[in-house]
């Protein structure tokens, strides 16, 4: 247990008086830095050693005292030159192995300390008869986590890269499907444990260290054993069993309760693990890391280099709960602080809601929402115990917990990764706790979970999978998938889903969980909800065929992004266009429209009388499905499908291969346009054979290998219009080109 940062404080004062006379580094060093380490109320050896031999460049040097991974110190007589301390500490790292490098560097003569970050990059300097003021810049000793926690933080991407590897090997020696994803998530937590206080600061990394065989042999029998230990209460645990493995605690939460296969490692995978300690997990945003983290299991090694592609960034999924419910609590929170008996009974109100992600993936909206209630939490605990209203034992008076969230996700691994992610926010945010009032809290055992249904959300009934619980909020980023794309079990979700509604063929996957929402609505119509979606579902034939089904359920609008880039910086990647929708059954006087000027840029807010299913201020009114125009212009028609498998199409360089193999080609090649194409301005061609005699194209073989390809596809099909249109293999599927030019392009010059 952490001690309280007013003892630190005390203890510093203590320190700093004791030793303010000491000169002599052969003399008074070592006793020096044991009572240092007292200071925070550990023992130098528990997390380190002096003189720990190392290879230089010029020859065997000794650290004055290590602790691998984390800290160097180098230690000098009263008076002498700190650089040149410094100096001597950086070169002993080449003789270091990659996880033994320290993210801090500390250096001393007994009168000053000069603390190094070698991770930020910063230095601070602070005399003896000050440590008391600076006992802080140690929270990595004392067992607090105060630094921020940011999404675009490069170390989420490396930390899943280091897992990556591992992964791979365990994949490649036969150790897959469900038994390494839960192995993967186990070690993902013990890695966290150990860097936050979960676990005792290197427990983990030295179990791995003086546990196990250098060459791996023995690493999954241990890693067995432990998982079973960390899933046994202390009381019920062997009496003689080894001291290291007794000395980790109960965990429990179901995470370690399941029997797995035992893995096997070698030496270069201990290595890969103990790689992935060296890092610091403290720093780990679990808002996107468990989508990376699902990245490493859908992906070939090579496929891996946009991972940021691959999540809903935080400020996404702000601009949906922040209108959902978050700043209508801020602002109670405003009016009611000064009341010592409202606030109680707010903050008692924050612990009873209940949040629901029906499409929850590895739960990145489930941990934002889990984080900003703790941080509105925080704030009036904050406000109680300025107040002086509030006696302060931090483990009896934190009252929102992961248990006021549930979600529902078809695949099963996201699913033990959005437990594990607000198991770790929470100890985050108990780590903030923490810091703001002095008192180390630590929720162990894990008593308490997040309900992660595994189960398809459009065929569950969510009021039986979710017995007892009656949420206030439903939000969430279901898949889009257009109708084009969807896949025969998808179509069936719909189908079920909008049985006997007339045009519900057209619709986008994501409409499926409107409807799903306002039904789950109707046993507690003051469930708020809001969904991301693709915005076709406010354009075009969509609009008719689902609003009408939702207005027949009485659901409202209550707030609505206008359309927004959904931000990624994946190459290539193609820009989606999305809309946020918020509504319930009962009707709200505020309403709000959030409009973008620029698609890219920030929303302005603009308050609106009524929001019709076009997100626009106005009467509700629903344009039907019609075939002609309703005046005298041309008619709008659907274009040329090739339905050809991709044989027919090029892009620009398999066009230009294609012609410095069979140049006579190119009068054959026509530019392709369609609206994937214009959207994201990618170049595209197409053979276009209509008139091509069968001389000329066997003269081209590369040609008739795409044709073949067509052919193939076309009888691989289960329609039976697609089979007949194998007869015809050079022609696309369907074809409307108008004999006059159907599209002027004009050129700026």
């Amino acid at each position: 247990m952490a001690l309280a940062w007013n003892e630190i404080k005390d203890r510093a004062l203590a320190f700093s008086r004791e030793w303010a006379k000491a000169e002599s580094e052969d003399a008074d060093a070592k006793p020096f830095w044991i009572e240092f380490f007292h200071v925070f109320g550990i023992t130098s050896r528990r997390i380190g050693s002096f003189e720990q031999k190392v290879k230089k460049l010029d020859g065997r040097g000794y650290i004055d005292w290590l602790w691998k991974g984390n800290l160097l110190i180098e230690h000098k007589s009263r008076g002498k030159d700190l650089d040149r301390a410094y100096q001597q500490a950086i070169d002993y790292f080449p003789g270091l192995k990659e996880h033994e490098l320290p993210r801090f560097v500390l250096v001393s003569d007994f009168a000053r300390f000069r603390l190094y970050d070698m991770v930020e990059s910063t230095q601070t300097e602070f005399l003896l008869k000050d440590f008391y003021k600076f006992v802080k810049l140690f929270w990595f000793i004392a067992g607090y986590q105060p630094q921020k926690i940011s999404p675009q933080s490069p170390v989420n991407a490396k930390a899943v890269q280091r897992m990556a590897k591992l992964h791979d090997r365990l994949k490649q020696i036969g150790y897959t499907g469900h038994a390494l994803e839960v192995y993967l998530v186990r070690l993902l937590f013990c890695l966290f444990a150990e860097d936050t206080g979960i676990f005792e600061r290197t427990q983990f990394t030295e179990f791995i260290e003086q546990k196990t065989r250098e060459d791996g042999s023995d690493l999954a029998a241990q890693l067995s054993q432990l998982f079973e230990i960390l899933n046994t209460p202390e009381n019920l645990r062997l009496k003689n069993l080894d001291e290291t493995l007794a000395h980790f605690p109960y965990v429990n939460g179901k995470l370690f309760e399941e029997h797995l296969a035992a893995a096997s490692f070698d030496s270069d995978m201990r290595a890969a693990l103990l790689y992935c300690c060296a890092l610091d997990w403290s720093g780990i945003s679990p808002a996107i890391f468990g989508s990376l983290f699902q990245n490493i299991m859908d992906e070939t090694p090579n496929a891996r280099r946009n991972l940021g592609a691959h999540y809903t960034t935080e400020e996404n999924i702000l601009k949906l709960i922040r209108p959902l419910f978050l700043d209508e609590l801020h602002a109670e929170f405003d009016k009611i602080k000064n009341n010592t008996k409202r606030l109680q009974g707010f903050h008692s109100k924050l612990a009873s809601l209940k949040f629901l992600d029906p499409a929850c993936g590895c739960g990145n909206f489930l941990v934002i929402a889990y984080r900003e209630l703790r941080q509105l939490e925080l704030k009036v605990l904050r406000t109680l115990h300025d107040s002086g209203q509030q006696m302060l034992d931090i483990t009896s008076i934190i009252q929102v917990d992961v248990d006021q969230f549930h979600g529902i996700e078809i695949e099963e691994f996201p699913v033990q990764i959005a437990q594990v992610a607000l198991w770790l926010t929470d100890h985050q945010m108990n780590a903030q706790v923490s810091e703001e009032f002095g008192q180390y809290f630590i929720r162990l055992p894990l008593n308490k979970s997040a309900h992660i249904v595994h189960g398809n959300s459009l065929r569950l009934d969510w009021n039986d999978a979710l017995p007892a619980v009656q949420c206030s909020f439903v939000m969430g980023n279901p898949p889009f998938i257009g109708y084009t794309y969807q896949s025969k079990e998808q179509k069936t979700d719909l189908q079920d889903i909008f049985a006997g509604m007339k045009g519900s063929g057209v619709l986008d996957y994501v409409a499926a969980w409107y409807v799903k929402a306002a039904e789950y609505m109707t046993v507690n119509p003051s469930i708020d909800a809001a969904f991301v979606s693709t915005n076709s579902v406010t354009q075009g034939e969509q609009v008719s065929v689902l609003w009408s089904e939702l207005f027949k359920r009485n659901v409202k609008i209550h707030f609505a992004h206008r359309t927004f880039r959904w931000m990624s910086e994946a190459k290539g990647k193609a820009a989606v266009h999305c809309v946020i929708i918020g509504f319930s059954l009962i009707d709200s006087v505020h309403k709000t429209i959030f409009e973008y000027v620029e698609i890219q840029g920030e929303p302005h807010a603009i308050p609106a009388v009524n929001i019709n299913p076009y997100l626009v201020d106005a009467p509700t009114v629903l344009l039907e499905k019609r075939r002609k125009p309703i005046c005298d212009v041309l008619e709008i028609n659907k274009g040329s499908q090739p339905t050809d498998g991709g044989n027919l199409l090029l892009n620009d360089q398999e066009k230009s291969l294609l012609l410095q193999i069979e140049p006579h080609a190119e009068k054959w090649l026509r530019p392709f346009l369609g609206a994937e194409e214009f959207i994201n301005n990618i170049p595209r061609w197409c053979l276009w054979l209509r008139g091509i005699s069968p001389s000329e194209l066997r003269s081209m073989p590369q040609v008739m290998q795409r044709i073949e390809g067509v052919k193939i596809m076309r009888l691989a099909s289960p329609k039976a219009s697609t089979i007949r249109l194998a007869n015809t293999p050079t022609m696309f599927g369907e074809i409307r080109q108008p004999d006059k030019p159907y599209l002027e392009l004009t050129q700026k010059v």
